[in-house]
């Protein structure tokens, strides 16, 4: 089993990696100090769970957890606060230590990860069996990106961003009143995002329920005017599947 810890106290992150560190099943063991930092590692270690604080600068746990792309890591929420049980369980968390939890709080949590991590591995084993390709099902899309602006960083629910361009090796998500720039390609972004984006150019992708009117132009080319006025270009190529979407 491999773990991130994230939490922006050190000694809170120390006293887990202890307790955790007892369990022979568990292979390794990373640590993030906040939010940002924290889905730079599961890009690149993916975990099989996160234990993650709620308060946090910046952004918080929770919305960290909405923020993480499927397959997602299973989550367990560490935090010295019981008002947010409700909202942690929204997220689909595990379970939710509340401070200060002893060894034998935290093996019950444990249990529940690895109860939930057979469970999904037969379940993957099962569909495997069954299936008739081998192309791989999608994840339910994001809800939310987290995107890193002047030292802050902010929260941009999906369902606000209208259309996405690329710039070099970013994507700019605009919204009714803001240009927003994320580390991102777009190809990998749509997958993260699901079916209501529609790739309409080369450099360009539209959330469908934003379109108002679709305006012709030469050689099959068109123009997508959307809900407050933004003209998104749409090339020959995209137009039939952007005419289908609608």
């Amino acid at each position: 089993m491999r773990v991130l810890i994230v939490d922006d106290e050190r000694p809170a992150r120390d006293k887990l990696r202890r307790l955790l560190a007892q369990e022979s099943d568990i292979l390794n063991i990373s640590e993030a100090r906040d939010g940002i930092e924290a889905l730079d590692l599961i890009a690149a270690e993916t975990p099989d769970v996160v234990f993650l604080d709620i308060q946090m600068p910046e952004v918080s746990g929770i919305e960290l957890a909405a923020s993480l792309p499927t397959p997602a890591p299973l989550i367990v929420f560490v935090t010295a606060y019981d008002q947010y049980a409700i909202r942690a369980f929204d997220t689909n968390a595990i379970d939710y230590l509340l401070k200060p939890y002893d060894q034998r709080r935290l093996l019950r949590a444990l249990e529940r990860v690895r109860e939930r991590m057979l469970a999904q591995k037969v379940t993957t084993e099962n569909s495997a069996t069954k299936a008739t390709s081998s192309s791989p099902a999608s994840g339910l899309p994001v809800r939310q990106l987290l995107v890193s602006e002047r030292g802050k960083t902010r929260v941009v629910k999906v369902e606000q961003i209208q259309w996405i361009e690329t710039a070099d090796n970013y994507v700019i998500l605009h919204t009714l009143d803001a240009h927003l720039l994320l580390r991102q390609t777009l190809t990998g972004l749509l997958e993260q995002l699901g079916e209501a984006f529609v790739r309409c150019h080369r450099r360009a992708a539209v959330q469908t329920d934003y379109i108002e009117t679709v305006v012709a132009l030469e050689k099959g080319d068109c123009e997508l005017v959307l809900r407050g006025g933004a003209r998104v270009p749409c090339s020959r190529q995209f137009r039939a599947s952007v005419m289908e979407k609608l």
